[in-house]
């Protein structure tokens, strides 16, 4: 189960699950002046009550924006996975990306669920909305999105000042990483398959953040074209585009049964010049700071991967 909840929460929305039962519940009452008006990360308008705030988040990666933000005090209940930063884990846990107890969360009263639009249970959103809990979508597609969505946060939770030195940190630390590495690998760009699940085989589509990664990194993702988040792939088609690097992006201790499984196809050129590689650092798919920490590591194994090919 630990795999298969790890792959939904890096890239893949989870099935549409059951109802459940019907349930009674709303946002703590506030006197309608003392009501804001705040939008979230798709422009939506929602209204919340002052702050401090009862704040549930339902992704590890709204959980570690809301710390970075300086609003992890107000975080009453999260999810699974949530393990960055470190005072995270003490928060309760009530579900996983797939699916939470809506029971618990009713009898929490929050006065925001923060939630991931692209994936998690869509059923699920949708009830909480019924029960007229504000509904807060966080959702990065691109690096170049995380400033942006922490100020946002800070503006929800009243930690503006946190927030705007946080995200002005991001900034300072995405241009770096973009010196470092874009300019230096422009001349010479290696192609490479991004591999988030073996046996079918996943990877990244163009519009993915862990593509964006890639591009920062100064190398081209082999499948960018294709519009899907995380399309499934066949080995037919990785072998037509024949990646220069293949990274197999698997959970822990997993990526060197992955990287094996490709020494069955010789005649591929990663294969052939002993470019494919385990890469298990979760942070790359949690949507929050420490994607760049991942990123970084990513530019590193990129670069090293490619100053073998000179």
């Amino acid at each position: 189960m630990g795999r298969l909840l790890w792959f939904a929460a890096a890239l893949l929305p989870a099935s549409l699950l059951a109802a459940g039962p019907a349930l009674s519940g709303g946002a703590t009452e506030h006197p309608a002046a003392a009501r804001r008006t705040v939008s979230d990360d798709l422009g939506h308008a929602l209204r919340v009550g002052p702050v401090p705030l009862r704040i549930v988040s339902l992704t590890p990666g709204a959980t570690e924006m809301l710390f970075a933000a300086g609003a992890g005090t107000q975080l009453i209940a999260t999810v699974q996975y949530s393990s960055e930063p470190p005072a995270a884990r003490a928060v309760p846990r009530i579900g996983d990306v797939a699916a939470i107890d809506m029971e618990r969360l009713v009898a929490l009263h929050p006065d925001v669920v923060i939630a991931w639009p692209a994936g998690g249970n869509p059923a699920q959103r949708a009830k909480i909305e019924a029960l007229a809990i504000p509904l807060y979508l966080q959702q990065v597609q691109r690096l170049g999105d995380l400033p942006g969505s922490l100020r946002r946060l800070g503006v929800l939770a009243g930690t503006q000042a946190v927030a705007d030195e946080a995200a002005a940190a991001l900034e300072a630390r995405l241009a770096g990483l973009a010196r470092t590495y874009s300019t230096a690998a422009a001349a010479r760009a290696p192609s490479v398959l991004l591999q988030v699940w073996n046996r079918p085989i996943y990877t990244v589509g163009g519009r993915h953040l862990m593509s964006d990664a890639l591009a920062l990194c100064g190398a081209r993702n082999v499948f960018a074209d294709l519009r899907e988040p995380g399309p499934l792939v066949d080995t037919e088609a990785v072998i037509a585009r024949n990646p220069d690097i293949i990274l197999a992006a698997a959970p822990p201790g997993e990526g060197a049964a992955w990287v094996a499984d490709w020494q069955r196809f010789p005649g591929l050129a990663a294969v052939r010049n002993h470019r494919v590689v385990a890469f298990e650092n979760q942070a790359l798919s949690r949507l929050g700071p420490s994607v760049l920490d991942a990123t970084e590591e990513l530019c590193r194994t990129i670069a090293r991967l490619n100053r073998g090919s000179s």
